[in-house]
């Protein structure tokens, strides 16, 4: 990579990082919105046990039924192995989206629905992923420190070494867009629509900010990013829970998601 490329990925990165840090104490922790905390704007999701169940139940089959019609699909072509990876990829994200959709569209007897408001969305979208920044790099770096002093391998997630080997436009777009687009829609709307909005009227508040986290860092099946995404599921959560708007957190994620993957093209050493 020529270095003058590198040195600026390098400074954008850390204006990044900077203006997430400003933005950090601006909205969080100055003395004059902590003195004055606005209450928050997420109504609840007023529904018994069992439809809470019924909608883990839909996405959950989705994520699974899906998934194994791709990996067939895949065998009987006879497809590559990065082809079968994006298959099963999409047959996952498509089969929980598929699984929310159903349910909303046949089950959900709750109001309000959430709310998306992508415009209103945008700004605090943004706000939200750079906020993220630095708090998932300390949270990563602490993480990564402990797994090396506990003699723990880290290694990157098959994703990044996809990104990094792959040659073919078609299938890094199609990688790309599952990435930036599908995945940050499928999760939201499960793990902060979901599971977050229905456990924040029904379990202490750390535990609803930190349960659906949780399931989200296991998701990714990477012991590596486990920590800083559970830090990232709880931030995507406060700021949903701040707004009222799932938009919020979609944004945010589809930025972070773009902004790794564009990490993963310019530093060669990214995970």
């Amino acid at each position: 990579m020529p270095a003058p490329i590198h040195i600026f990925a390098t400074n954008f990165e850390l204006a990044l990082v900077f203006s997430g840090v400003v933005l950090l104490w601006r909205h969080v922790f100055s003395p004059a919105v902590r003195a004055q905390p606005r209450p928050p704007l997420l109504a609840p999701w007023d529904i018994p046990l069992s439809d809470f169940f019924l909608f883990l139940w839909i996405v959950i089959c989705g994520g699974l039924v899906l998934p194994v019609v791709a990996q067939q699909t895949a065998r009987a072509f006879d497809f590559s192995a990065q082809t079968k990876l994006i298959l099963v990829n999409a047959g996952f994200q498509g089969g929980m989206l598929a699984g929310v959709g159903i349910y909303v569209l046949r089950f959900n007897r709750s109001r309000p629905r959430p709310a998306f408001a992508f415009t209103a969305s945008l700004l605090p979208g943004i706000a939200t992923f750079l906020i993220s920044l630095p708090l998932v790099l300390v949270v990563g770096l602490v993480w990564t420190g402990l797994l090396k002093r506990c003699g723990l391998p880290v290694e990157p997630q098959d994703a990044v070494a996809f990104f990094k080997k792959n040659q073919s436009p078609a299938l890094l777009a199609t990688m790309i867009a599952l990435a930036a687009l599908v995945a940050p829609l499928t999760e939201e709307l499960v793990f902060r629509a979901g599971i977050f909005r229905y456990a924040r009227t029904r379990l202490p508040r750390w535990a609803a900010l930190l349960f659906p986290a949780v399931l989200f860092g296991a998701l990714h099946a990477h012991l590596p990013s486990f920590a800083p995404l559970v830090a990232l599921g709880i931030v995507f959560s406060l700021a949903y829970e701040r707004t009222g708007h799932i938009g919020t957190a979609i944004v945010a994620h589809a930025l972070f998601n773009s902004y790794s993957v564009l990490r993963i093209f310019i530093d060669p050493t990214a995970t």
